[in-house]
């Protein structure tokens, strides 16, 4: 199978805060270890909205970069040295490449590579360190990138990421959660994810908490056995105590990111359980840690995914233990990129994760 590869393709260019345009740039050649693919879904992230707003340290300089870092589509050519995969291949990826040679990278923590941003180093992370997804075509390393089963679609593959991260979270956890009762605070694609690993993982009880009464019923259809929203009660924590006898969960995982739901994250904690920090917080947290330390809770954070969690989430999703498409509400075409990030930044229509196809 061949494929005939133009010159010049269709991207998405950051030329400064919150100034995107469409343009035409070269189509990049694959290096050694690399391949190219046509992309066919780039799913939009809350991270890609902090890069355009304010960019990030070590991303490549304006007018030049592409980003995106959930995407999926077909391969069209081979770099040297890849045999691991062919031409015409679907694949998806990881937005993680570390360097490869560190200690992190050689414990599966390639997230917290201690080269990120270090191109003469190896390290590469798609739409951040280097040209992501939002466009035609582009290149990623083959530690990164696996093949989609064939009952998955492009668009569904782009979630691969945030069940990545997700899934890398409980393993960071202490993995084995048969029989436990788990908290997911926040229910957002990340936190949604937690509730899909955790049931297919064979926790007892999930409880969801959130503000969002559509998103606590999607929670409930993907497996949370309870929900709580934090509106609607006088004391969140005293409901996660009623449905746990008082003991509290073994495993909490803080997707939301504030001080109040860190503060509920800890206070519904089992006495020596863990909680795992999941989500980036824009501002300093301010919470009682004396706490933590009198009742011994592990605080845990992940970054990102990590681990191989990506391949072991396309192999759930393949089983079906996973299921994207309540979580995929939304696709766009590249022109209406802009369009698609106002439905996602404003969650018009109930957004959640939006797709765009190039």
């Amino acid at each position: 199978m061949t494929y005939t590869i133009p010159e010049k393709m269709k991207a998405l260019v950051l030329f400064g805060p919150n100034d995107v345009r469409l343009v035409e740039k070269p189509v990049p050649k694959p290096g050694p270890g690399e391949v190219l693919v046509r992309v066919a879904a780039c799913g939009i992230c809350g991270t890609d909205v902090k890069i355009i707003t304010k960019g990030m340290p070590k991303m490549p300089p304006y007018g030049e970069f592409t980003f995106g870092h959930e995407w999926a589509g077909t391969i069209v050519a081979l770099g040297e040295t890849v045999d691991e995969f062919q031409v015409g291949d679907r694949v998806a990826i990881e937005a993680h490449k570390g360097c490869g040679r560190c200690e992190n990278c050689i414990d599966g923590k390639y997230t917290a590579c201690l080269n990120y941003g270090r191109l003469d180093k190896g390290h590469r992370a798609a739409g951040m360190t280097v040209d992501g997804g939002f466009a035609e075509y582009a290149v990623q390393h083959v530690n990164s990138v696996y093949k989609i089963p064939d009952n998955i679609t492009f668009n569904e593959a782009t979630y691969v990421t945030t069940a990545g991260c997700a899934l890398y979270a409980i393993d960071k956890s202490g993995g084995y959660i048969a029989g436990d009762t788990v908290l997911v605070i926040g229910p957002g694609p990340i936190g949604l994810s937690v509730v899909q690993g955790a049931r297919s993982l064979g926790a007892e009880k999930i409880i969801l908490m959130g503000t969002r009464e559509d998103r606590l019923v999607k929670g409930r259809e993907l497996g949370a056995t309870h929900t709580i929203n934090i509106r609607e009660v006088a004391d969140p924590v005293a409901e996660v105590m009623a449905i746990t006898g008082g003991k509290g969960c073994e495993r909490v995982f803080e997707c939301a990111g504030n001080s109040q739901s860190f503060e509920y994250g800890i206070k519904a904690a089992k006495k020596g359980g863990v909680m795992v920090l999941v989500s980036f917080y824009k501002e300093p947290v301010m919470a009682n840690l004396d706490y933590v330390v009198l009742n011994q809770i592990s605080l845990l954070t992940v970054r990102g995914e990590g681990n191989q969690n990506c391949k072991r989430a396309l192999s759930l999703m393949a089983q079906g233990k996973i299921d994207a498409k309540p979580i995929m509400t939304h696709a766009f075409p590249l022109e209406e990129f802009q369009k698609g990030l106002d439905y996602f930044v404003n969650r018009k229509d109930g957004a959640m994760k939006v797709v765009i196809n190039p």
